[in-house]
Formats: structure tokens, sequence, C-alpha cells
């Protein structure tokens, strides 16, 4: 049984094991009749229900000042398990037009006629969601469990003499676990998150990558500013006797681009502007990359999205090709 396998195994179990409580929206109804008996008839009934959506947090959380990401993570489980809703994960994004320096078309010299004709300026969009696998806590308060998954795609949409193929698209299913703890450095909120992951492009023979990771995340809120830090460690995989050969690592200096760990910034600034930024660093061979983010209100819910990239492996057929790209287009979802 592979390593992969086994920690599916062990994450099914905990799932089996969950004990049953109140659902985070249960809770928060309780509280709002409550209240309404004892309010202010002056309060309107969004003021009582935000009232009661931040004692709630608090008792679960255990937190003593409720931070952007736990205002997510309030709002989230009130309809998580509503069938007719889908919860995002990552940040959900079209950037109609990218434009990078450096196409990587070396990557693509089997397919003669997709390298030759590539451009610098393509389409990318990235879909991402979870669903959440227990209703309650699983080792400690406020813990929770989930799968999720995530599509990253560039797509070579103004190629025509090509018929716009899309170069290249990435698929990442994750389980996760995530738990508060009870830390609270420089008056903020600390949580761990758990996880065990698989990406790949879903190509065959030279095309193919993929990569199995488990990894640990920190996480730290306050106010509008939340930080990760985000160490993994590659699962290995058995070594190809030859290049055309469909079982073994299709990548196995992977780790040399990559890195071994990711930090994350963001902070939100009034409601209306969120900036983001992702680094990467491989400190042996000093490769790594940086991701920039900014969200900026059009009209109604509508939010632009203006993204920079600079270094290796914005993509996985990418991970040993450096590049700097640059998109402009529409955030679907929050950064935070």
């Amino acid at each position: 049984m592979s390593k992969f396998a086994l920690i599916i195994l062990i994450l099914c179990y905990l799932i089996s094991s969950s004990p049953y409580a109140k659902t985070i929206e249960e809770l928060t109804q309780e509280c709002i009749f409550t209240t309404i008996k004892t309010a202010d008839k002056k309060q309107t009934l969004q003021q009582v229900e935000d009232f009661c959506q931040q004692q709630v947090l608090e008792a679960e959380l255990g937190q003593i000042e409720i931070g952007a990401i736990s205002k997510r993570i309030m709002q989230e489980r009130k309809s998580e398990f509503n069938p007719f809703v889908i919860t995002p994960h990552k940040m959900n994004y079209i950037l109609p037009a990218t434009l990078t320096d450096n196409i990587n078309a070396q990557a693509y010299s089997e397919v003669s006629e997709w390298a030759e004709n590539f451009k610098d300026i393509e389409a990318k969009f990235q879909i991402s969601m979870k669903v959440p696998l227990t209703t309650s806590g699983i080792l400690k308060k406020g813990d929770h469990l989930y799968f999720a998954f995530t599509l990253e795609s560039w797509w070579q949409v103004y190629t025509e003499d090509i018929s716009r193929p899309f170069r290249e698209t990435n698929y990442q299913p994750e389980f996760f676990y995530i738990t508060p703890i009870d830390w609270h450095p420089l008056g903020g909120n600390a949580g761990v998150i758990v996880g065990v992951e698989h990406q790949s492009n879903g190509r065959s023979q030279l095309l193919s990558r993929s990569w199995n990771r488990v990894y640990l995340d920190f996480i730290f809120e306050k106010n509008n500013f939340a930080l990760s830090f985000r160490p993994w460690y590659r699962l290995s995989e058995d070594i190809k006797e030859d290049a055309l050969d469909p079982n073994g690592d299709d990548n196995p200096d992977i780790n040399k681009y990559m890195g071994h760990f990711e930090l994350g910034l963001v902070y939100s600034l009034s409601k209306r502007y969120d900036f983001s930024v992702k680094l990467r660093e491989n400190f042996a061979q000093h490769n790594g990359a940086i991701e920039i983010g900014f969200t900026f209100p059009l009209w109604g819910k509508l939010k632009g999205y203006a993204q920079y990239f600079n270094g290796y492996g914005e993509s996985l057929i990418d991970y040993n090709h450096k590049q700097q790209r640059f998109g402009i287009g529409f955030a679907l979802t929050e950064i935070l």
C-alpha cells in the first residue's frame, strides 16, 4: 500500500469516528431566538444576526478577536451543508488575458505544431471548491475535515491556427484537517491545517507531470491581515526506467524548482481592495517564485483581479521553466 493511500485511509477513519453535535447554523439560530427576546427594539435583525454569529464563532473557536479568516469560516459554515451551495476553497477567478515574457514551447517539442504556434498571450482561470466531511469536532472543539478540489487552466484562446487548445490544466484533489489553536500572538488568532494532496496535469508520456504531498499549514490572522506558512514533504515515487514508461516519477527534480514551502500574506483594505502575496523558495538552488494579486471593485458585487507572477512553477508543465506573467480579469470569489 502506498503512503498516499495509507493517509487517505486514516482520514476516512477520522470521518467515521467524529461525534455528532449541533452545527454552527443551528447554534446561531438558537442565539438569534434568545437575543430577540431581550434585544433593543431599535436593533435590526441583521444586527442581531451579526452579533450572534460572532458570539457563536468565539465560543466555537475559542478566539479573543474575530479576524478575516474566522469571519469567512463563519459565513461558509452557515451554508456548507446546503445542497444548493458550492463552497469555495482557494480563490476562483477568470483572467481573459495574461501575457508572459517566455512561453514554454520547449516542453511541447514533441508536438511541433503546438510549439511553433503558441502565443505569449493566453487566458487563465481557476475553479476551486471544498466539501465538509464532518459536522462537528473530531479531536477538539472547532476542528473540521474537508475534501477539496482545485482546477487551474491555461488556455491558448487566441491561437486560432491550432484550434485554440488548452495548453495546460492542473488538477488538485486534497483532504485536509483544520483546527484552531489556543495561541494568540500579538492579539490575533492562530490555527493549523494538516493535509495530503495530489496534483497532476492529466497528460501521458513526455507531457505528464504529477506529485503527491503532505503539508502542514500554520495560519495567523489579525483583523484584516492573514499569514500562512505552508511547508510540505513530497511523497516518493518509483524511478522511471524509460522516459515513455507510464509508471514512475514524471518529474524527480521538482523540489529543486518548487521548493519545500510557501509563504502567503493577505491584507484587505476597507473590504474593497485585497492584496495577496505568495512566495516559494529553495534555498539550496535559489529557485523560487512570487505571485502578487490585487482585487478591486467594478460594479455591484463584481470585482476586478490583477495577477503578477515571476519565477518557476506557475504550472506543473512549467515547474522547471522561469517566466514573468501578468494577467487581468475578474474575481469570482474573495481572496479572504
